[in-house]
Parts: C-alpha cells; structure tokens; sequence
C-alpha cells in the first residue's frame, strides 16, 4: 500500500510539472508571437510613411523561461530608404497602411497624356519623347539630309546662273563691246598719219572693253616708225583714246621729186612730194631701198638723229660719200662740219658746239673736222 501510494503521488508530481512546463512553454510562444507582430506593424508603417525618410525599427527577442540550452537572439534592424517618385510617374493609394483597397475607385491612367506632359518644355515647346521610334528616326533624318541636298543644289545652281550672267555680260555683252567709231587717235602727223594709228586699234574693235589689252596696243603702235610713246586709256563702258607722240624723221631722202621720211634706224615713216621739210635734213640718193641698206647712210642718219633741234634747223646739206666721212653744211655753207663716222658722238658734239660758239676760235674759219675728237681740226 504505501509503495503505491509514494508511486502514485509521486506521478502526480510528475504530471504537475509536465503541466507547469507546458503551461511557461505556451505563454513564452504566444509572447514570441506578439513581439513579432509588433515588429512587423513597425516595418509596414515604416515603408508606408511619407514624413519620415528612413526609419530604424529594433527588436530583441528574449525566451523568457527556463530550457535546457538557452540563449540569446540578435537583434534585427530593418533599413527601409523611400523612391523619390514624381506624383505624375505614379498612381498612389490614400489611405492608412494596411487598409484595404478597391481597384475599383483607383485613377484609371492616360498613358498618351502623361508622356505629353513629360515631353514638355519648360515654355510649352514639345521635345522629342523620351521613347524613340528608331524607324522613325531614320526616315526623319533621310528627309533631313534630302532637305539638305535638294537646297545646297538649288544654291549651286543659282550661283552658276549669276556666275554665268556677270561673265556674259562683262565679256560678250553689247553693254562693253568696243567699236571703231569709238576709237579717237591724237598726236599724228604727216609723217606718222592717223590712218596708220587706226589700223593697229581698230584690230580691238568687236571686243569687250575688259578684253582689251592696253600694252599689247601699246608695243604694235611702238613698232610704227616715228611713234617714240603710245598711251592707251579706257574710257567705260564702251570707248577707246589712243595718244601717240610722233617723232619728226632723222631725215628725209631725196630721190628726184620724191622725199621719204625715215628715223634714226633707217625706217620709212612716210613718202610725200613737195612737203614742207623746214628743219629736216635732206640727204641726196639714187635709190631709197638701196640706200637704205647702205651703212654709210645708216651712220648719217644716226648721226643727224642724235644732233639738237638747233642745230638741225641750220643744216642745208648732208653729204656721204663713205662711212666715215659724214658732212653737213650750215646756213647754205657758213660753216661745213666733218663728223667721220657715229663712233664718240657725244664728244664729237661737245667740241662742235664749243669751237662754234667761241668767235676767238672759230675766227675766219669754216670747216671743222671732229672726225678724230680729240684733235679738232679747223680750216
């Protein structure tokens, strides 16, 4: 008897505190459990609020009670930052946390609409939206580079118009065409006539006045005997002055009633009959052409060309017979002049001039031989 009663109370002790055990184990669980909702609702309240940017929520978790291995839980910290959204990026739910929400009475979204206005400048000018059509993009640029083409073609073309226009009407136009009856002629003579002159410049006429090449006018009208300078001068739109300087002839041929005109290089300037010949000396030849070719009459004339005007004017007479005896006879014979040849003219005329012009030299005497300058020779 009283080993089943020891027994039996000591199950019921065994009952009790399996009973105590299970009774600290419930309570320390539904404990647990609450501190884990609490911990939640924080974090929800945490992600759902707007006044707060970031919210630290701590929870410790102890198992109160005794077991047999106990220990101790870490805390978790939960870190939650908010997306900066824009109110027009997004639909948002008022509301508390948690609540419950009909999709019914949300804000239907007008996709079209809200990328307009976020495409919009800021003064109303529409940009280009932030999703592009590639395709579309292409056939805008293939339309801007034809645009591109077709109007630097369209310059091109009106700048070779233009370019072709000036250049008709500065060289083909009849605005600059230069005529004959607009060419003048100045400075003639009876020896270097203005017929002569108007053959060489008419060769222009028919031309554009910015054709015209005044040197090349000038260098022909050079080539004339007896033009020492020649001065072209344009006169616009459409006239031509042409000014000469003709020089009197070295001196003048004499082959029976006919005189011909020549230079100092044994040119012909003009053939004239009975022609005023004051101041020109006239050399006496059988035939022009051959004494033209003569050196004996080619060195006369040099030196007859190269003689001052004042002196000219008193020649009466020039005679050649050879290369170097060149004579000339002054004032109808007052005083004969014996040049020999053209060699040392300058010297030959500087003791001419001298000897004639002192009356204690030249005395009674008439002929003066220079031929060998250096030694004068008077008679």
């Amino acid at each position: 008897m009283t080993g089943r009663t020891v027994s039996s109370s000591g199950a019921g002790a065994s009952r009790a505190a399996s009973a105590s055990s299970e009774s600290r184990g419930s309570h320390e669980s539904r404990e647990s459990q609450g501190e884990r909702r609490k911990a939640r609702r924080v974090v929800e309240s945490a992600v759902h609020s707007d006044a707060q940017p970031r919210v630290r929520s701590s929870v410790s978790e102890e198992r109160q009670g005794k077991s047999r291995h106990p220990r101790k839980r870490r805390s978790v910290t939960s870190r939650t930052e908010p997306v900066q959204q824009s109110p027009t990026d997004m639909t948002v739910a008022k509301g508390k946390a948690g609540a419950f929400v009909d999709a019914r009475a949300l804000r239907s979204e007008d996709y079209v609409a809200e990328t307009l206005h976020q495409t919009s400048g800021p003064i109303g000018v529409a940009t280009r939206p932030k999703v592009v059509d590639f395709t579309a993009r292409a056939r805008e640029r293939r339309k801007a580079n034809a645009r591109v083409i077709v109007i630097r073609s369209a310059v091109a073309v009106l700048a070779a118009a233009l370019l072709g226009a000036l250049i008709w009407l500065l060289l083909f136009s009849p605005v600059f065409r230069l005529e004959s009856s607009a060419i003048s002629v100045s400075g003639a003579n009876e020896w270097v006539s203005a017929s002569t002159i108007h053959s060489i410049a008419d060769k222009q006429a028919g031309k554009s006045l910015f054709l015209v090449s005044s040197d090349e006018v000038s260098k022909q009208l050079k080539a004339i005997p007896g033009v020492s300078e020649a001065k072209i001068s344009k006169h616009f739109p459409k006239s031509l002055s042409v000014d000469i300087k003709a020089q009197k002839p070295a001196a003048m041929l004499k082959s029976g009633d006919t005189l011909t005109a020549v230079d100092a290089q044994a040119r012909v300037l003009n053939s004239v009959q009975d022609a005023n010949v004051n101041g020109i000396p006239v050399i006496e030849v059988k035939n022009v052409q051959e004494s033209l070719d003569s050196r004996s009459v080619k060195g006369a004339l040099t030196i007859l060309a190269a003689l001052p005007e004042s002196m000219r004017k008193q020649i009466t007479k020039v005679t050649v017979e050879t290369q170097d005896s060149v004579t000339t006879t002054l004032n109808d014979g007052e005083h004969v002049i014996v040049w020999g040849d053209s060699s040392q003219l300058k010297l030959k005329m500087a003791e001419v001039d001298k000897i004639l012009n002192d009356p204690n030299v030249i005395g009674d005497y008439r002929q003066v031989d220079v031929s060998a300058p250096s030694r004068p020779i008077l008679k």
